[in-house]
């Protein structure tokens, strides 16, 4: 079971609310300068020239003055909190630069993601979160970008390479 805050229980209960749920990723890799932050709300104008919209919060970053959440047109299906259910999700990122075609193509071994939802009225306060999701692939056409995240495969995790004999392992065998 998670922790929901009051907030997000009232507006989960209320027939309307003005509350707006918002998803933050944070995307790190080793060839990235700096992690990439995104959110799916535009809760407030960064900059004038250029223009940028995004969300100011704590999570994972230091100053949140200068990291912001960088906002970004897309739709999301976010992990389920299930125990029996693996931790993937789906970003739909509208493509309206060539920069995400050409970052994406630089590298080709899997970039961490982290994912958290919060309500835009409350950036730093956490109503869910995954952390040390894969980013497992990517596919990109003219008008969008749907990324694939993911924990990693059960094939991929490490395990013992030595065998359970008597010798090594005495206490398997009483």
């Amino acid at each position: 079971m998670r922790n929901v805050s009051l907030n997000q229980r009232l507006a989960n209960n209320s027939a309307s609310t003005d509350e707006i749920q918002a998803a933050l990723f944070f995307i790190e890799h080793p060839s990235l300068a700096k992690p990439i932050r995104l959110s799916t709300d535009n809760t407030e104008r960064l900059s004038v020239d250029p223009l940028y919209y995004g969300t100011r919060s704590t999570w994972l970053t230091a100053n949140p003055v200068a990291d912001p959440f960088l906002w970004i047109v897309a739709s999301t299906v976010l992990p389920s909190d299930l125990d029996d259910a693996p931790a993937a999700a789906t970003i739909i990122v509208e493509n309206v630069d060539n920069e995400i075609a050409k970052l994406l193509r630089s590298f080709t071994d899997h970039a961490t993601v982290h994912v958290a939802v919060i309500l835009a009225s409350s950036p730093n306060q956490l109503e869910f979160e995954v952390r040390d999701l894969k980013l497992v692939s990517h596919d990109l056409n003219a008008g969008e970008v749907t990324l694939q995240i993911s924990r990693q495969d059960v094939e991929e995790e490490d395990y013992p390479v030595d065998r359970m004999t008597k010798d090594k392992f005495p206490g398997l065998h009483r």
